[in-house]
């Protein structure tokens, strides 16, 4: 995981002055990493051609997963142009050809088939479902990191999914979603 020093360092100095995240020390930002990376554990990233990270952010949990993954398409969209200023740094010092930033709202970006769709810590459950509309196709997978209240926003559900718990976070996958 030393691949991730220059990251943290990046995220830790450009915080204190531009306030991209609550994020104060290194133990938390790793903790941020490390909650990123969990899906690799029920997700086969190698098999995915083109994610969408929906409010990335610092930068999580989409570019942690491009700068693991060099071989799947991530597209970040963040409306914030501080955040979007601190990503293509990121970009930049990791040379992350697989990697397309787009300062923008989801709702005003060019529509895509996405394999997989990623958000993290943006609104609840069904504004997400209905943001990510445009971007998902028959086969596309939804990964949304969630918390303790993801089973109430799923109450009136009418498609499967599966939760995957560790610790606080709530991992929301649906593969199929059908509208």
């Amino acid at each position: 995981m030393q691949i991730y020093q220059e990251y943290i360092d990046l995220l830790l100095r450009y915080n204190r002055t531009h306030r991209l995240s609550g994020l104060k020390t290194v133990e938390a930002v790793w903790e941020y990493i490390e909650d990123s990376l969990y899906p690799r554990s029920f997700i086969d990233f190698g098999s995915l051609k083109r994610v969408l990270d929906i409010g990335t952010g610092a930068g999580f949990p989409g570019m942690v997963l491009a700068i693991a993954f060099r071989e799947v398409h991530f597209t970040l969209v963040e409306p914030l142009q501080k955040r979007v200023a601190f990503l293509h740094l990121i970009k930049s010092t990791y040379d992350l050809q697989n990697v397309t930033i787009l300062q923008s709202r989801i709702e005003d970006t060019e529509p895509f088939c996405a394999d997989l769709i990623t958000s993290r810590a943006v609104t609840d459950t069904a504004q997400l479902l209905s943001l990510a509309d445009a971007f998902i196709c028959p086969d596309t997978e939804v990964l949304f990191y969630k918390g303790s209240s993801v089973k109430d926003e799923l109450k009136d559900a009418d498609f499967s999914y599966e939760i995957i718990e560790r610790g606080v976070r709530k991992y929301l996958y649906i593969k199929g979603f059908k509208r």
